[in-house]
């Protein structure tokens, strides 16, 4: 049986270029004419734009997101009679090249030094090592586990947050949600990555900020709906000690009237922490795309009810 391929991103081009280096057989890629949304059996797409077009696809039977967020693709009035599958594994060195950048560089006060050196000052600081100090991690998941790693090397504790409590490799501590506030009075630094999914909608709220340490940092990498934002600007007014640095937001553009921007303990980002290359994408999609002919289980598949 050939098979179909429809494209809908915005790097087309680099995909159909990595795509024909790749072995694939009896696969035809279409061009993105609005007929071929019903000829195509597979598709590879961005979320943001198969969502709309998802219910009148009458062939499809796989969907391979280039994004790890599918959150449009799950809603409950979208279909679910097709394989999904998203993109894991890779977005670990990349979050935590993120991550440890912006708190390395608030610990050893960059910005403080950079100052001074347009004044030509000469005066030591007294910066703080992050030896010691506690992550609390939302997810324990693969991208949660390299940043733990990292963390170890440079002497952090980690504690973490999944459904479950299970013990997870490189926590020193795992919890449910229900120790969160917690978990969040003790934590030095904070960062969720966890998907939108029922549980976690706005569970960064008023009182959970509110148990932050006075000089704690909050990062958001995940979801933008965990996330009450105008909660944490109130919150982060009040306390100039604590900062945020934020890469994911509900409405993204994050408009511009938002108080949020003109705060200056907060860093703002356009959801670029760990981007999807598509020479990853591309390997991913050709090795399920293997499976596929052979009726094996794909990787990544997505769990509808669950959301990710």
């Amino acid at each position: 049986m050939r098979h179909k391929l429809l494209l809908l991103t915005r790097e087309n081009e680099r995909y159909r270029s990595l795509l024909a280096s790749c072995h694939l057989p009896e696969l035809e890629l279409l061009d993105d004419n609005p007929a071929n949304i019903r000829l195509a059996d597979i598709w590879l797409a961005e979320p943001g734009l198969a969502a709309p077009l998802v219910n009148h696809a009458s062939g499809l039977r796989w969907m391979q997101s280039t994004f790890a967020g599918v959150d449009l693709l799950v809603k409950p009035r979208q279909r679910r009679d097709y394989l999904l599958t998203n993109v894991r594994g890779i977005f670990g060195p990349l979050m935590s090249e993120y991550l440890f950048g912006y708190l390395l560089a608030r610990q050893r006060e960059h910005d403080l030094y950079k100052s001074q050196q347009q004044q030509k000052l000469w005066l030591p600081g007294s910066y703080k090592t992050l030896q010691g100090s506690e992550l609390l991690l939302l997810g324990t998941g693969s991208i949660a586990k390299h940043l733990a790693q990292t963390a170890k090397h440079f002497g952090m504790k980690v504690a973490g947050i999944n459904r479950s409590a299970k013990a997870t490799e490189g926590f020193d501590e795992v919890a449910t949600l229900e120790a969160l506030p917690t978990l969040m009075a003790r934590a030095d630094a904070i960062a969720s990555i966890l998907p939108s999914t029922e549980a976690t909608r706005g569970i960064l709220n008023e009182n959970i900020l509110a148990r932050m340490k006075p000089d704690a940092v909050l990062f958001n990498l995940g979801r933008g709906d965990v996330l009450d934002l105008d909660a944490l600007e109130r919150q982060l007014r009040q306390h100039p000690q604590q900062q945020a640095v934020l890469d994911v937001f509900n409405q993204e553009p994050l408009p511009e009237d938002h108080p949020i921007w003109g705060l200056g303990n907060v860093i703002v980002t356009p959801h670029i922490a760990a981007p999807s290359f598509p020479e990853q994408v591309a390997e991913i999609f050709s090795s399920n795309y293997h499976k596929f002919l052979l009726g094996e289980t794909l990787s990544h598949r997505v769990n509808f009810e669950r959301g990710y």
